[in-house]
């Protein structure tokens, strides 16, 4: 019952970060009259972890991210035998994101996919950014997103303000990176909407889970020392 629980609150955790921050994208930021900008997607997506950490978090942690469990992880604040099923769940919950929000943004006549809010370098990149500058950006901002998360988790932290602070570094990570990458920093949410926005894109998204993982391996290594309980 408790490991069905989990994984649920995973699947829906992730869905709502990949349709509402995604979605904010697609369906509103393609709109210049509507005034949400690039500005408005960097809150879109803190808001769906903000709001999914408190809706879901006492349930699985609310992760919804397989940088985040990885990191977790390697902190040794997650358990081993859930690692594998979170993951894939939370692929799971981006992909079904990702197909919903394709329907509806098809429900528009002459909707143009274009790169359907979706991670890439080089000429896929919103800034046309190179590989070594998205690779640096994408693993040093989860690295300080895991450290955000470690900290905010951690026993001596305030109690009751971790979504809070999640939330807003999430922001705070997208407002810096969506003309590098279009913001990545979650393996999950790049494979759900490339998988529809073509091959290109596809090709790029060994990037977007090599570095986020990366990040958060190396954070939660890290954590391990800087929020070690003294005895």
């Amino acid at each position: 019952m408790i490991f069905t629980q989990r994984i649920s609150a995973e699947f829906l955790g992730t869905f709502l970060l990949t349709f509402g921050g995604c979605g904010s994208a697609v369906l509103a930021a393609a709109f210049p009259e509507l005034g949400i900008g690039f500005v408005g997607v960097a809150l879109a997506f803190g808001l769906t972890v903000l709001t999914g950490v408190y809706a879901f978090g006492n349930i699985s942690g609310g992760h919804f991210n397989p940088a985040v469990t990885l990191g977790l992880w390697t902190g040794g604040r997650f358990f081993t035998a859930y690692v594998l099923p979170y993951i894939i769940v939370q692929v799971a919950g981006a992909i079904a994101a990702a197909a919903v929000l394709y329907v509806v943004a098809h429900g528009q006549a002459g909707f143009e996919l274009h790169g359907f809010a979706s991670n890439g370098y080089g000429a896929l990149s919103p800034g046309k950014y190179d590989l070594k500058s998205c690779a640096i950006i994408e693993t040093l901002l989860t690295f300080f997103f895991l450290i955000v998360i470690l900290g905010a988790t951690s026993p001596r932290a305030p109690a009751g303000f971790a979504g809070l602070a999640i939330g807003l570094a999430l922001t705070l990570i997208h407002l810096i990176s969506i003309p590098v990458t279009n913001t990545s920093v979650n393996p999950a949410r790049s494979l759900g909407p490339a998988l529809f926005a073509g091959r290109e894109y596809i090709e790029q998204l060994w990037l977007f889970w090599a570095a986020p993982i990366g990040g958060a391996v190396i954070a939660g290594l890290f954590g391990r020392f800087l929020y070690h309980e003294p005895r």
